[in-house]
């Protein structure tokens, strides 16, 4: 390989890495100070998983994560349908969904992704927007994300029906991007009262856009996460996306650290513990 194809490799790698710390809310880099023998740890996954040895962030004092004792509590969001005290059936909620929003599909989607799981779960998995899978298939994360998902979930003791898993907004939006907060107040009513109908103990936020939709904060997925929020009356864990991990796998000693909490709040035992 020439030098000059080299140096674009490592350009083209560097952008990358940087435009997907933009995403996960990292706003400044500083540079590290020299390493030293302790600046390295070993960390070691749940499973079949390979340890991965990173580097101990250095932090600025206006960089400091947001404290334990920092949570958020947000009150219940009603007021779009009729009746806001009334607790609507998943199917109901679908075809008022279908009715009020299929004309507002994203350009180049096929179609609306409703949530699927347990009715009655106890715990709810929220996600930003289908993707290209999803959307063919019209179920919510059946992609790579979606099988990374599912082995999460199993690795909890849990099945896929057991749980219930939804997106803020249920169309694709073009080329994959964020939903902007103006789609997303269109669309996440409708995820309200879905979690009004399930009633579960737990709600999991995947990634940025969920956690911000639901908590109403535009706080780092990283000073969010590890502890419990509220939503009204649920209790609200937030954590990476699973399309994070397939960027990143060194989120996957956090997400499941933040997973054995809430499994330890559900009284979730891991198969063979």
């Amino acid at each position: 390989m020439s030098r000059e194809r080299e140096l674009k490799e490592i350009a083209g790698d560097l952008r990358r890495y940087y435009e997907f710390q933009k995403d996960m809310g990292v706003k400044r880099v500083f540079r590290e100070s020299k390493e030293t023998a302790g600046d390295r740890i070993e960390r070691k996954y749940p499973g079949p998983e390979e340890a991965v040895t990173a580097k101990k962030p250095i932090l600025k004092e206006d960089s400091v994560p947001m404290s334990r004792e920092d949570v958020i509590n947000v009150p219940e969001q009603m007021g779009m349908f009729d009746s806001s005290a009334k607790i609507m059936p998943l199917e109901e909620i679908k075809k008022e969904l279908f009715a009020r929003m299929s004309s507002r599909l994203f350009e180049g989607s096929r179609q609306i992704v409703f949530g699927e799981g347990n009715p009655k779960a106890r715990l709810v998995f929220v996600g930003e927007a289908p993707g290209r899978d999803e959307d063919l298939q019209g179920r919510p994360f059946v992609g790579r994300a979606g099988q990374l998902l599912n082995k999460i979930i199993e690795a909890m003791g849990l099945k896929r029906e057991d749980v219930y898993i939804s997106n803020i907004v249920k169309s694709r939006p073009p080329d994959n991007r964020t939903p902007t907060p103006e789609e997303m107040a269109e669309w996440e009513p409708f995820l309200f009262q879905e979690l009004r109908s399930i009633n579960p103990e737990v709600v999991v936020c995947l990634g940025n856009t969920a956690s911000q939709s639901i908590l109403k904060t535009k706080a780092s997925l990283g000073s969010l996460r590890g502890k419990f929020h509220r939503y009204g009356k649920f209790k609200v864990m937030v954590t990476y996306h699973p399309a994070a991990l397939l960027r990143n796998p060194n989120f996957k000693k956090p997400l499941w650290e933040d997973m054995q909490v809430v499994m330890k709040e559900l009284g979730i035992s891991r198969p063979g513990d």
